[in-house]
């Protein structure tokens, strides 16, 4: 409700909450955001660094992308990309869709929003 999303750059067809969305196949990596307010809840595996420094870059060119995503401030990601953003860390431990169990690990929502 806060950001009123436009764009979800890493959709599943069962649980996207936006008329506009890039799945796994589209590949939002390679794609352009701009015009949009775009959600991110990336794949949290090796490949989360190259997400959350898109995300980065995409705000510089005027889009404003929420990220969720693991807290793991002793990454480099964290500190060349996420440390830019606005960060906002969650109480407790997030449990995703049908999960037995919560994650093994705090989360963070991220801001990054274009320069002023």
């Amino acid at each position: 409700e806060e950001f009123s999303f436009t764009l979800d750059v890493c959709a599943e067809l069962e649980t996207t909450k936006c008329k506009r969305y890039f799945t796994y196949h589209d590949n939002a990596l390679m794609k352009d955001w701009s015009g949009e307010t775009a959600w991110m809840n990336p794949p949290y595996g090796r490949e989360i660094g190259r997400w959350v420094a898109k995300a980065l870059h995409e705000s510089w060119k005027g889009v404003t992308v929420v990220c969720l995503i693991p807290s793991r401030t002793d990454t480099r990601w964290w500190h060349d990309y996420v440390m830019q953003g606005e960060i906002r860390f969650l109480r407790g431990r997030l449990k995703f869709g049908g999960a037995q169990h919560n994650t093994p690990f705090p989360s963070a929502i991220v801001i990054f929003r274009p320069p002023r």
